[in-house]
């Protein structure tokens, strides 16, 4: 006789730890304390994946791309694809900011002094001087992501410039290393719910502690909640949607299903660095996009393409 086994899909788990973190939070805030180590470890092992797995993905992605020209097409497509959805991202809010005006008349109390940016005293041509690292082992100890991409794509460049017995070596060594990477990410995914969970909770009893009303909060940024919710879904549901249409040619609510585990992720985690080794699994595995592109577009996108700060 077969057993009964109930299955539920990953996505439905991660929604089901949304909904009882914030119950849990709200009605339990100081019981927090207990589960928060939950969220910090989840969020710890996804960060320690995401430097080797960008310098891995990468560097395979360059050299299995092929010739230069093949590189250079890819490289092309993908900066004019992020420039143009960033553009439009920015457009919508601009647009959305300017219908609504979401922050005249707000009195929120939120008044702290600034410091000063380093980043906004320097030119364009020295930033893109400090790609370039110095040190690429520093680079990958501090995360520095667009120095570490700029050297992966050089690296996995002039893999493909060597003769054949060091070429084949190499993409070996960094596919071997990739798949490992993938396969601790996977483990790693497993626990996605408890993690989702202990942030949820750990996020909304912090607003309880703090002596907050989370209706009064969330009524006090009604309008900006609204807003930033409308430019989501405008860029979300129409510009994202005609572009998987018209230039990826594929069907946008299959798409949109496929990804609904690394979206619900980076709702949680607020970060698309955390969620990238779940969009390459759902990607790769969902979409059934090739390993070489999705290694290459991915980690750029995840650096460079931040549509929803726009």
């Amino acid at each position: 006789m077969s057993r009964f086994k109930l299955s539920i899909p990953l996505h439905f788990q991660i929604l089901l730890a949304l909904i009882a973190g914030g119950i849990f939070g709200y009605f339990l805030p100081e019981e927090t304390k207990y589960t928060n180590w939950a969220g910090d470890i989840f969020l710890r092992g996804l960060n320690m994946i995401i430097v080797p797995l960008i310098l891995c993905s990468i560097t395979t992605g360059v050299a299995s791309v092929g010739s230069s020209g093949n590189l250079g097409r890819l490289g092309l497509k993908t900066i004019s694809y992020y420039i143009m959805t960033s553009l439009a991202a920015l457009f919508t809010g601009l647009l959305l900011v300017t219908i609504i005006k979401p922050g005249v008349g707000a009195e929120l109390g939120f008044v702290a002094p600034v410091e000063e940016i380093s980043v906004a005293s320097e030119s364009f041509g020295q930033t893109l001087i400090k790609i370039i690292p110095t040190n690429i082992f520093e680079a990958l100890m501090k995360g520095q992501m667009l120095s570490v991409i700029f050297f992966a794509i050089l690296f996995g460049f002039f893999i493909t410039r060597t003769n054949a017995k060091a070429r084949n070596t190499m993409i070996d060594l960094f596919s071997a290393a990739l798949d490992v990477i993938m396969e601790i990410t996977l483990f790693i995914i497993k626990f996605t719910p408890l993690g989702i969970f202990s942030i949820t909770a750990k996020v909304i009893a912090q607003q309880i502690l703090s002596g907050n009303d989370v209706g009064e909060v969330f009524s006090r940024l009604g309008l900006y909640f609204l807003t930033v919710t409308a430019g989501l879904l405008i860029h979300g549901m129409l510009t994202l949607t005609l572009s998987v249409k018209f230039l990826g040619r594929a069907n946008p609510i299959k798409h949109l299903k496929n990804m609904v585990t690394p979206l619900l992720t980076a709702f949680s985690t607020s970060s698309s660095n955390a969620t990238l080794p779940l969009s390459m699994e759902a990607v790769e595995k969902n979409d059934g996009v090739s390993n070489k592109i999705a290694s290459f577009t991915l980690p750029l996108g995840a650096t460079i393409n931040m549509d929803g700060t726009a």
